[in-house]
Order: C-alpha cells, then structure tokens, then sequence
C-alpha cells in the first residue's frame, strides 16, 4: 500500500511540475509579442467602422442625427469627430506610435459609446476598454515607433 501512496504522489509532483513549467514559459513572453495583437485587434475594430461611415456618408449622418444622440455636439460635427477618430487612431496604434495618446483617445470615444450610444452593448465594449487600458498603461511595447523614438531621444533601452 505504501508503494502505490508514493507511486500516486511521485505522478502528482511530475504533472504539477509540467503544469509549474509551462506557467513559468507563459509568463516569460515578452509584453511586445501580447502588444502586437492587441494594438491590431483594436486598430481593427475601429478602422473597419470608420471606413464604413466613409462608404455612405448620408447614412452616417442620418445615424447621428436619429440613432448616436452625442450630447453637446452637432450631429454633423459628431459625425465627422467620430470618422476622423476612428481612421485615424487605428494607423498610430498599428505603427505604435502616440500609443497611448490613441488608446486614451479611443478609451474616451468607447466609454461616450457604451454611456450615450449603446448602453446595452457593454460587454463588447468592456472588452475594447480592456485593450485600450493595457495599451494605454504599458505602451506599444518594443516593435513599435514609439520604443524606437524613446530609445533614441531618451536613452532607454
């Protein structure tokens, strides 16, 4: 009976061993490779729907008017903040340049969504407000313009 008890536990520490060493690799990527993906999911979301206010620019507009009711702003105005917004945003978080500028920028255009637009759309919105916080508190990581531009003007590695 004694030799199946160790026999058990001697298992045990060899599965929580492979379970210890895979955590410790997972935990040893580099934030630049998790950055990657997060600055162009995001860059995604809100490139495609700038492109398609641009495809039908009445219908934009008609949208603002009767459906995006943004508080203090002209519709007009809002729409063309919006467009402008969303296509330009995405092109500095695939660069990963002013990253967190842009992901402070399109933090506030999701919150001004999820409170005034699309209260009901929250879970979808709480995961864009997920990437943009870890974008906006880490950066681009190091395959991005502004790590470079730090390296140079900063002298940081």
């Amino acid at each position: 009976m004694n030799s199946s008890v160790s026999a058990a536990a001697s298992g045990n520490a060899g599965v929580i061993g492979a379970i210890e060493r895979v955590i410790g690799w997972l935990e040893r990527v580099p934030y630049s490779l998790l950055a990657l993906p997060l600055r162009f999911a995001i860059a995604t979301v809100f490139w495609n729907s700038g492109t398609t206010k641009l495809a039908n620019w009445d219908a934009t507009l008609q949208l603002f008017e009767d459906e995006y009711k943004v508080p203090l702003l002209p519709p007009d105005i809002a729409a063309h903040l919006g467009a402008s917004i969303e296509l330009s945003t995405p092109v500095l978080l695939v660069l990963g340049f002013l990253t967190r500028p842009a992901a402070l920028v399109l933090l506030g255009m999701t919150t001004i969504i999820e409170v005034f637009v699309y209260p009901r759309a929250w879970p979808t919105h709480i995961q864009w407000a997920a990437m943009l916080m870890v974008l906006l508190c880490r950066g681009g990581g190091s395959f991005s313009v502004d790590h470079r531009l730090r390296q140079r003007f900063f002298r940081q590695p």
